[in-house]
């Protein structure tokens, strides 16, 4: 029963640890809400291994769209999901 909670705990910690994936931040300078894509002028991302630079990028849900505008900064989180650049989380700059 021991090693079994300990191989419980291990996969938890292991999957908390890749949910937190880097965060990285930008401004918005154009949204496409039909299409689920936003382009974003951002910083370094890490993860991505990934200078700054100004691109395109998807989003895993539209709604993660709504109450964003041109020109707004960002929080966000990026991976490459099927060979796309998709953002997987995003929240608004203070």
């Amino acid at each position: 029963m021991k090693r079994w909670l300990t191989w419980a705990a291990t996969l938890l910690t292991a999957a908390s640890v890749h949910a937190q994936a880097p965060t990285a931040s930008g401004e918005i300078t154009k949204l496409d809400k039909a299409a689920a894509r936003v382009t974003l002028k951002h910083g370094e991302i890490k993860n991505l291994d990934m200078p700054p630079m100004t691109m395109v990028f998807r989003v895993t849900d539209p709604k993660m769209l709504d109450g964003l505008a041109v020109g707004q900064r960002i929080g966000f989180t990026a991976e490459r999901i099927n060979g796309q650049y998709t953002l997987t989380s995003v929240t608004k700059a203070p």
